[in-house]
């Protein structure tokens, strides 16, 4: 699981890339925490002429190369990333910055399309280039954001084997969990989430079907976001389900997430789901994040013991905090989470197989269809060192067609019953938002066995296409646990707010440790 392909030898002279355009010298920044600075700390620097982009750039391009080893987050640096920040660098000494995010290094999850790298998805069948950049990243190279790299992922963002391993890939091997190394860090964003927690980038993009962002988020202590379905462009990323999927960003504080979030979302022609984006939403989120917009606000303690002990002592904390806030809180349970999980399965099996298909056809090499993805995994060895399976992709194959009478009724039931569950809970306590934990501690990884994911929470705000933020609570042990705050749809803005409010008032995270194992 530790094995690199080859072409990741750029990860051991990351420091010897040539850059696309000159670099001139930049002076050595003073001495400050990489770890703790936020984007809004890192542009003051660069302002007063104490740190600069391309120094930025080489202190994540330096810890990569120190730590990476461990952690294993990152799939494959960008040649350009110095040249991308030489060019900020120049911005700046021209006073023509595009904003906050200019010259700020990030980590793009390796199912978005970038035209200067290859989009595998994680898969073999995939080494090749997309034929242009995802919108997202066209919107980060508009907003001026060096773009670092590709993070590791769980392969075909765990929509591959019935019981699959997160945080592993056929290209990139296993990410592991850098608050305990043979610990998960969930999928299937997983070298995004852990290679932000490790101080790898500033921030990172990742994807989320149901779940893919908030947990690997919450098992590696960091903040992560699930948009509304719409009000980021999904355009040159890797499919699961139209119906439900959405890029978000990760970051280890939340005015980093909303800075960024502010540069992703917008309409875009190519992706319908942006269309019904409303035209009151802001433009930036971070000006929004105002301290004590608990006081008053009524939140749902939605407190799933499913997930253990250990998880519900960290809940009673949170709910703690909160009350000490001001907040009122209210215990809650969601109603119709029993019929989701009977329905959703079968509708994303219907929708990958459509959805993964439209995307093959606009890769320039590669499979063209699910048919001769499977025909690849079955040739190819190196593609069954780990979960060998590919029983999704299979049961996709034969899936009702996105006609069918049945799917269209099971994914009518199954939308609206996500958005009950949540709107009728929000409606019925006069609630601003429902809190969960987002995740147990963290399981041992073994390929052997496969994941031990049994996350509910997730999924009411995924099917439904409502926004889901989380932020770290505690620990068990040296294991995070994270907060997810969830709303109606659209509401981004104020659970970003709630969020923020909460990281204020009971800051949670420490940086990881690197710790080998737990004692047994």
């Amino acid at each position: 699981m530790g094995r690199r392909p080859v072409f990741l030898a750029i990860l051991a002279a990351a420091l010897v890339l040539v850059p696309a355009a000159p670099v001139a010298a930049s002076p050595a920044p003073s001495r400050f925490d990489l770890d703790s600075a936020d984007i809004p700390a890192l542009q003051a620097r660069m302002a007063s002429g104490r740190l600069t982009a391309v120094g930025l750039t080489r202190l994540y391009l330096d810890r990569i190369h120190r730590i990476d080893g461990k952690v294993n987050a990152v799939l494959a640096l960008n040649p350009s990333a110095l040249g991308q920040a030489a060019s900020s660098d120049a911005r700046r000494r021209a006073h023509h910055l595009r904003g906050p995010l200019d010259g700020i290094p990030v980590l793009v999850k390796d199912n978005v399309d970038t035209r200067d790298q290859w989009t595998t998805a994680g898969s073999r069948a995939l080494r090749s280039y997309p034929a242009a950049d995802a919108t997202l990243i066209t919107r980060l190279r508009a907003a001026g954001a060096v773009i670092l790299g590709k993070a590791n992922l769980s392969e075909w963002a765990n929509f591959r084997a019935a019981k699959p391993t997160s945080g592993w890939s056929g290209v990139g091997g296993q990410t592991n969990n850098p608050y305990v190394l043979d610990r998960n860090p969930c999928g299937s964003s997983a070298g995004s989430a852990a290679g932000v927690a490790a101080s790898l980038a500033q921030v990172a993009i990742g994807s989320e079907t149901d779940g893919s962002i908030v947990c690997p988020a919450g098992m590696t202590a960091t903040v992560g976001h699930k948009p509304s379905l719409g009000l980021v462009s999904r355009t040159g990323v890797v499919p699961i389900s139209a119906e439900q999927d959405t890029a978000g960003p990760i970051a280890r504080n939340v005015v980093d997430a909303a800075l960024t979030l502010s540069v992703l979302q917008g309409r875009d022609p190519a992706d319908p789901a942006t269309l019904t984006y409303p035209r009151t939403q802001p433009t930036d989120y971070a000006k929004l994040l105002r301290p004590g917009v608990l006081r008053g606000a009524r939140i749902g303690l939605w407190r799933l013991p499913v997930l253990g002990p250990a998880t519900d002592a960290i809940m009673t904390s949170a709910r703690n905090s909160l009350v000490k806030a001001g907040a009122t809180v209210v215990e809650v349970s969601l109603p119709y989470q029993a019929r989701l999980g009977e329905l959703e399965f079968p509708a994303l099996l219907t929708e990958f197989h459509r959805d993964i298909d439209a995307y093959l056809a606009t890769r320039p090499r590669g499979p063209r269809n699910l048919a001769e993805l499977i025909a690849y995994n079955r040739a190819d060895p190196l593609e069954r060192t780990c979960f060998a399976g590919q029983e999704l992709f299979e049961q996709a194959l034969t899936a009702p067609p996105p006609t069918d009478p049945g799917y269209l009724a099971g994914r009518a039931e199954l939308s609206d019953l996500a958005r009950r569950s949540l709107d009728e809970t929000l409606a019925a306590y006069d609630l601003d938002a429902i809190a969960s934990p987002t995740n147990p501690p963290a399981w041992k990884t073994d390929c052997a066995v496969g994941d031990n994911d049994v996350i509910p929470s997730s999924t009411p705000a995924a099917v439904a296409g409502y926004p889901d933020v989380t932020v770290p609570a505690g620990f068990a042990g040296p294991l995070p646990v994270g907060i997810s705050f969830m709303g109606s749809r659209w509401s981004d803005a104020r659970m970003l707010a709630l969020a923020a409010d909460f990281e204020r008032v009971a800051p949670a995270r420490v940086p990881p440790r690197y710790l080998p194992t737990l004692p047994s």
